[in-house]
């Protein structure tokens, strides 16, 4: 990802022009002073009011002048830092967006929103709002010390050590401020993750009427966010009355050093009060100090946070000379093909089979036997430890990504439907070349059409998010709808008939058989979704423990025999 340096360099024209805006502003700024100074000197003491009309009108053009570049200063710097946050956002969405599915194992929902969200965020403020102000603290304070040490250098050291005191302070407190937004940040991510969990699951949440245990939970890590910004406001508090105590002295040690010097004649009325006008200039930057480390502060640790992500590789990329084939017709081969999980459990055991174009390869087995790790491995969502995965003669691995992926359709054991029309949820997979007709065909083929059309808006109208509103089955068939239009060589339904009464599911098998040219991989519990497949894989602790036809297995009398038994019981005119 682009650095923050990289990003600043970038656009540094309109830095350059928003700085150049401060300095004009500034300097009229410092002018004020200069005019109080004649106007006490030439005009109230000396009584010469030639100077007295022209001064009036300096002063007012100062003051438009300043209203004018103080607005391009602040345009220009809201701009471009908005821009720069905007651009960082984008990137880092779209790098988290090609990062394997190993690192979402490993990194929760909540934590990526606090990066994505809330991260930038203080890094958009840091480059508008604070750096603004940290530039304009060193310029104006620049200006006004080399203005304070024009009109007298004794009196000029009084500030100057003042300065150099308070930027002190201002150092230490940023250190010690830079380790609580590390905990803040962390904590920011785990009370996200906690609201996120609870909100998606919170018709769960109410159906074990678990309110209570999760208001619980929330508010045990709410506490401690709350105690962490306690203890960054302790900080804050704790030093910023020094830089209060520091700018109410100042102007009281100036003036009791320059009356000094007008009581000694050295220096003029007019000339002590310009430099108490300075003095009172030079408050503010003092002012602005703390609160400035206290706002880099929080940007720094965003950024730390921000570049861990950033410093993430996709574990599966594009391969450097990838292979393209002409067509994909959609023959699979998985060849003695071993894969063993982060905790270095095996999931799979020297798996190996074979499905020609457009045949039917059915996959069963008891829950966590390793039948939906065959589709994550087939799509290179992970790889394999050991063994070959071919798709038409050719190493999946040589394949780009975009290209295998977009060849296979999957409707997932776990289905995640968007806030959006059903027409979109449909369209997901090839949105570009989906039309209504299309639509309509795979709705009607996954028997969708059935609840659609009786829709007040039908397949216009808007899912709530993750399907909700729609009951479970009628979930499973939008998402059939979804990889049928998609219109791949390859099919792969992931126990995608769980949620349907047993007549849906029959029709929409039949439905299915109808589709000529397309390899389908069926996995399943239910025996009636694979009777008719070409071939039937029995997995057992990650191993084929049984495969052949229908007939071939039942003759076996093994694991799929008994599975058949428990299920049907003489029901056998539910099998396709």
């Amino acid at each position: 990802m682009t650095s923050l340096k990289t990003y600043i360099l970038k656009h540094k024209w309109h830095y350059f022009a928003a700085i150049f805006s401060m300095i004009i502003s500034v300097s009229l700024d410092m002018l004020s002073p200069q005019l109080t100074r004649i106007m006490i000197d030439d005009v109230i003491l000396n009584r010469n009011l030639t100077y007295f009309v022209p001064l009036l009108i300096g002063m007012a053009g100062i003051g438009i002048g300043r209203c004018f570049f103080q607005y391009s200063k602040e345009y220009l710097f809201d701009k471009t830092g908005s821009k720069i946050a905007s651009d960082m956002r984008i990137e880092l969405f779209s790098h988290i967006q090609t990062l394997s599915a190993d690192f979402f194992d490993k990194n929760n929902t909540g934590k990526l929103m606090a990066r994505v969200k809330d991260d930038i965020d203080r890094i958009w403020e840091s480059l508008t709002f604070i750096i603004m102000l940290m530039i304009e603290v060193i310029l104006h304070t620049g200006i006004v010390l080399f203005c304070m040490f024009q009109i007298d250098a004794r009196l000029a050291v009084i500030p100057t050590l003042f300065m150099i005191l308070s930027a002190s302070i201002a150092m230490i407190m940023e250190r010690k401020l830079g380790v609580v937004y590390e905990e803040i940040s962390e904590e920011n991510a785990v009370l996200n993750r906690v609201a996120e969990e609870n909100l998606a699951g919170v018709r769960t949440v109410k159906a074990f009427a678990r309110e209570k245990h999760e208001i619980n939970k929330f508010l045990s890590h709410n506490q401690k966010f709350y105690e962490l910004n306690m203890k960054q406001s302790n900080i804050f508090i704790r030093f910023y009355p020094y830089f209060q105590l520091i700018t109410k002295l100042l102007p009281l040690f100036v003036i009791l050093g320059g009356g000094y010097l007008v009581i000694q004649n050295q220096m003029t009325f007019g000339s002590l009060g310009a430099f108490v006008e300075y003095s009172m200039n030079i408050v503010w930057p003092m002012e602005m100090l703390g609160w400035l480390s206290n706002g880099i502060s929080a940007a720094i640790a965003s950024n730390r946070k921000i570049k861990k992500i950033i410093a993430v590789s996709p574990t599966i990329k594009d391969p450097v000379n990838p292979v393209l084939p002409e067509c994909i017709n959609g023959k699979i081969e998985f060849s003695h093909v071993y894969y063993q999980g982060s905790q270095d459990t095996l999931i799979l055991n020297d798996i190996s089979f074979t499905v020609s174009s457009g045949k039917t390869i059915g996959i069963m087995g008891a829950t966590g036997a390793g039948k939906t790790t065959i589709i994550q491995l087939l799509q290179r969502l992970y790889e394999p430890s050991a063994g070959c995965i071919t798709l038409d003669d050719i190493p999946i691995s040589s394949l780009p990504l975009s290209l295998l992926r977009g060849s296979i359709s999957v409707v997932m054991q776990d289905i995640f439907l968007f806030s959006d029309t059903i027409t979109e949820n449909i369209r997901l997979g090839k949105k570009e070349s989906i039309d209504e007709e299309i639509i309509a065909s795979s709705a009607n083929y996954a028997r969708a059409n059935e609840f659609i059309e009786r829709m007040d808006k039908q397949y216009e109208t808007i899912i709530g998010e993750r399907g909700v509103g729609l009951s479970g089955g009628q979930k499973q068939r939008i998402s059939i709808a979804r990889a049928l239009a998609k219109q791949t060589p390859v099919l792969v339904l992931d126990d995608s008939t769980s949620a349907l009464d047993t007549e849906t599911e029959h029709q929409i098998w039949k439905n299915l058989n109808l589709i000529e040219n397309t390899t389908k991989i069926i996995i399943t519990h239910r025996i009636s979704a694979v009777s008719q497949a070409d071939e039937i894989l029995f997995l057992d602790n990650g191993a084929i423990a049984e495969r052949g036809t229908h007939e071939f297995l039942m003759k076996q009398k093994g694991l799929y025999y008994e599975t058949y038994h428990a299920q049907y019981q003489g029901a056998e005119q539910f099998l396709l």
